[in-house]
């Protein structure tokens, strides 16, 4: 029996890469046409992006403005940047006539600001263009940037026949239906829609007498970040927006919250890798240098700061030279541990899971801290009394160093984070080269005060 291949996911290959190339060369319209007609527009956005520009303008060109609009809104952003600047404001508005708003007004938004007059005095329908204006007028990152105007909604003094006969005539622009709104005269959303209560209904039945008046909302101006917190804690594939008088605006999907939680993730990541830009990898070497240079440069100063405390106590390794080999155990110990309560904290909060009381979140964190550095001192006590022949004080003082400065660093890991969300500083900055730094230097410095303490020097 001959198995299907609909179910087998698309892979991208070279031979593929070359036959598009041949096929682009030989001018083959008829051939290319029927390739891609296989392929669902995100895989063809896939290919265009290992093309060069000429090869996959051509392929947008050639293709119907129906998939070639898709296709646009999954195409890498850098190169989606440069296939535009290779369409005319005309052929460029033909694309975003068959969009959603929301996708439209995002890549119309991504154009320079004169030729964004220029491309949607070109957009033909008029309801179309006004949505997109609308949008545009919106921060990217709020729930107004994030929403499309198309939704189904009816009025609650409808009949049911009056509401089905409506709803046809909106889900015609609507691409997947997930919730019916229920609004008043002035458009303020009462509730929504069970499909179905609509479809046992009397027809002759008014919605007012059987829709739901609970209906979770955002407002036009809350963060992104809020929003998919909301879509996530409820299980939503959608929530609409409204405005201060509670006006229903639009709504946002899921696909477009996975976005924000993606981007978000990918912004925290670099964070707390120490970089304070979104980059990629293919971005310009100044970009990345801008973008990596501050966070290396406190890692410098921090570096100097635990330069300048190990040579305020230079005279000890005349007699305590053996101090020295534990530096980077100290050193390391205190960053790992730092990065391993600030990360536990930063993902808390970015889950909305942190609650309670900061004294008992850091105490929690410094009995664990305690427990943890026993645990690793006993262990470093015994190697280094009998591999490194150290005495039995100096590994007393190792040890005791060690555990002190395993709780230090878990209580600065886990404040700084909360500290800085507090303050409305994105908190993901703890997890990476700050708190590795800061706990560097605070763990030098307490290493050879309490071997001052102990070996009395």
């Amino acid at each position: 029996m001959e198995e299907s291949n609909e179910n087998i996911q698309f892979q991208i290959s070279e031979a593929l890469i070359e036959k598009v190339e041949h096929l682009i060369d030989s001018r083959d319209d008829s051939t290319i046409l029927e390739l891609f007609n296989e392929f669902h527009y995100a895989d063809i956005a896939e290919i265009l992006d290992e093309l060069n520009l000429e090869q996959a303008t051509y392929i947008i060109k050639l293709l119907d403005s129906e998939k070639t609009s898709d296709i646009l809104t999954e195409l890498d952003e850098d190169n989606r940047e440069k296939i535009l600047k290779n369409l005319s404001a005309k052929e460029i508005a033909e694309e975003i006539e068959e969009l959603d708003t929301d996708d439209a007004a995002d890549i119309i938004g991504e154009l320079p600001e004169e030729r964004q007059e220029t491309v949607i005095a070109h957009i033909e329908d008029e309801e179309h263009k006004a949505d997109i204006q609308e949008l545009l007028t919106y921060d990217e990152d709020t729930a107004g940037g994030l929403m499309a105007k198309e939704l189904v909604s009816v009025n609650e003094n409808w009949t049911v026949t009056q509401c089905v006969k409506e709803m046809r005539a909106q889900a015609e622009n609507v691409t997947r239906v997930h919730s019916i709104y229920v609004v008043d005269d002035n458009e303020k959303l009462i509730g929504r829609l069970s499909l179905k209560d609509l479809l046992v209904a009397n027809p002759r039945a008014h919605i007012s007498s059987f829709y739901i008046p609970k209906v979770d909302f955002v407002h036009v101006n809350d963060a992104a970040e809020d929003v998919a917190k909301v879509m996530q804690k409820y299980d939503l594939e959608a929530i609409p927006v409204v405005d201060d008088n509670q006006k229903l605006l639009g709504r946002i999907t899921i696909d477009d919250i996975v976005d924000v939680i993606k981007e978000e993730a990918e912004k925290d990541y670099q964070l707390a890798a120490g970089i304070t830009q979104d980059v990629e990898a293919d971005d310009s070497v100044w970009k990345l240098t801008k973008a990596r240079l501050p966070w290396l440069l406190i890692g410098m100063f921090g570096g100097l700061g635990a330069a300048s405390i190990i040579k305020g106590f230079g005279s000890v390794f005349e007699t305590y030279s053996i101090l020295l080999i534990f530096i980077p155990l100290i050193q390391a110990t205190a960053g790992n541990v730092g990065v391993q309560s600030s990360a536990i904290v930063v993902q808390g909060l970015a889950n909305d899971t942190i609650k309670g009381e900061i004294l008992k979140r850091l105490f929690k964190e410094s009995f664990l801290g305690l427990v943890n550095g026993i645990a690793i001192a006993f262990i470093v006590l015994l190697i280094s009394h009998f591999y490194f022949e150290t005495s039995y004080l100096i590994s007393l003082t190792i040890g005791v160093a060690l555990i002190a400065v395993i709780i230090m660093a878990a209580l600065v890991g886990t404040f700084i984070p909360i500290f800085l969300e507090k303050k409305g500083i994105d908190p993901a900055v703890a997890t990476g080269p700050f708190i590795t730094t800061s706990n560097d230097v605070f763990g030098i410095l307490i290493y050879f005060l309490i071997a001052k303490l102990i070996l009395g020097f």
